[in-house]
Parts: C-alpha cells; structure tokens; sequence
C-alpha cells in the first residue's frame, strides 16, 4: 500500500490548475467589491506507485479513486488585495481488498493575495508581483491515520507563497513558490514506528515546499489556456516501508505536469475551467492522473441598480 497524491495536494494547496483570478496561485486580481463564487469537481486515480523510490502496484487494493467537490470564493477587499475562501468535500475507496472508503468535508482554507507591484520591463514585458498568506485547519473529526484511503491528514498548516508574473502581449509566464508548515497530528494509538519506535500518539509532521510554473496565453482573465508543471517537496520524513501502509509524515515528493483552460459564457459572469494533471515521478506517491471541471460566477457590487 502507499500514500497517495491527491489527499495531500488537496490539503496543501488545493488545485493549482483552478481558474485564474479565483485561486492563491495565479497572478491575477478581484477588482474592488467584486465577488467570484463556484464550484469545482475533481476526479484522480492510480493503480502503480513509488514506494520510497521503488516503482510498483498492489493488488490489496487495486486502484484508488479519489472525487471531490470544492466550494470556493473570491472577494477583492480593494483593487490590492483579495479574500480567498475553499472548502472541498472528498471520498476515497479502493477497487480492491478490505479497506473501507472514506468519504466527509475536509479541511477550510482561507488566504489573503497581496499585489505588491507592477512594472514594465524591455518595452512590451509586464512583470507583476504578489503574495499570499494562508492556512487550512479541518473542520471534521476525520481519521488521518488510514492512508492511502483517508481524506486529509488533519493538520493545520500555514503558508505563504510568492508570485511573480511575466506577460508579453497575450503570452505570460507565472512562477509561484511556497513553503507550508504543517502542526503536529494526534492519532488514534498509543505508539507508532517511523524509522524508530515513538511511544506516543503525536506525530511530528514535515513541512512542504511547492513551486508551480504557469506558461500560456492569456487572452483576458476570463478567456486562457496554459501548460502547468508543479513540484511538491517535503523537507523530511521518511520511506514506506516495503509492503507497508503509508504513514502521514512520510516523504512524499511529486513532479506532475498538465493542461489548464477557463473560457467566459458571453457576458454573464458565468465561466467554465477544467484541467488535466499527470505525475511524472515521486516519492511514496501515486502515479496518478487528476481531472477538474467547475463553474463560477462573477458579481460586481460596484454596480448601480437602475430604477424605471
């Protein structure tokens, strides 16, 4: 058995491949009193794995699925800073063996985007930069302690992240990095074993470190395609043990590249985004494929309401 990606990315920082100007990844902004509200569906399975650097698949439990529906919202506070609000409800099962699925809303997430500067360099080339300041704490009593089949690790983490964002005319590249410290876990035992016996039932989980590049075109921030690759480090932790489950402060590393698009239904506010991810390589993670489909909807509270 073995972790699996898509818990763990959830957890961290949910769906680098969601729409621009909704998400803590992008470099792009809620005007003033604008309000952007949706939702998002995310489908993810895998059948072969990295157990510490080994390659392999298990027939105990066959292939491991993951679906989630995320609620999210996007508040610009004013033209420099906006409110970032996610909270995801996940099931997990396998097609095989005796673990049984799990299945409840995960953890809330909330982020404050800061736009620091924008200038321009070598004539046509925009640079913006930004920052980001968050946490996610869970909002339900989930077991943590059930990998690959749990749906979070029910920590509260923190994070801040970078943005640094270069366009010319309607091509950009964005680069993003973060780092997320992640709180102590308590689980329902009185010992476990890492690389060496711990009489206790608090885990001391690693932190992550991520950094995700955005290449595409960006007709308006309504309306783009992109290519993503993303790389995931803990600094810490250690392998599965062969032919053991997976525990919650292993090393998980992960290298996954994809395709992103958002795309405006005429002049309603209403947009559609959908996305595809693949994992390259890993450390005790699946070699899963992600799916994401979604839907949001824009208002301006800026707006006069006019009167007959």
């Amino acid at each position: 058995m073995h972790s699996r990606t898509f818990p763990l990315l959830l957890a961290l920082s949910f769906y680098a491949t969601s729409a621009q100007a909704q998400t803590d990844n992008d470099a792009l902004w809620m005007p003033a009193k604008n309000l952007c509200g949706g939702i998002i569906y995310q489908h993810s399975q895998w059948n072969h794995y990295w157990e510490g650097t080994r390659f392999r698949e298990n027939l105990n439990i066959g292939t491991v699925t993951s679906n989630a529906v995320m609620a999210m919202a996007s508040y610009g506070i004013h033209e420099n800073l906006n409110a970032i609000v996610m909270l995801p409800w996940m099931k997990n099962q396998a097609s095989a063996g005796t673990l049984i699925g799990q299945q409840g809303i995960q953890d809330l997430s909330v982020a404050l985007k800061q736009y620091l500067i924008g200038k321009k360099l070598w004539g046509k080339y925009n640079l913006n930069l930004a920052t980001v300041a968050g946490m996610s704490t869970p909002l339900t009593n989930y077991v943590a302690d059930y990998l690959p089949l749990s749906i979070g690790m029910h920590s509260t983490n923190g994070y801040v992240r970078a943005i640094a964002d270069v366009e010319r005319n309607k091509w950009y590249a964005t680069v993003t990095a973060s780092y997320i410290l992640r709180s102590n876990v308590r689980i329902d035992r009185a010992a476990y074993y890492t690389t060496e016996m711990n009489y206790s039932n608090v885990v001391n989980m690693p932190s992550v470190a991520t950094m995700l590049l955005r290449i595409g075109y960006r007709r308006s921030a309504d309306h783009y395609v992109e290519l993503l690759t993303e790389r995931m480090e803990t600094i810490g932790g250690f392998d599965i043990r062969r032919n053991d489950m997976p525990f919650l402060s292993n090393n998980m590393d992960a290298l996954r590249m994809g395709l992103a698009g958002k795309w405006a239904l005429g002049s309603g506010g209403v947009s559609i985004m959908g996305s595809g991810m693949y994992t390259l390589a890993g450390r005790n993670m699946g070699r899963s494929t992600m799916l994401s489909l979604g839907a949001v909807y824009q208002t301006d509270f800026t707006k006069k309401t006019i009167k007959n």
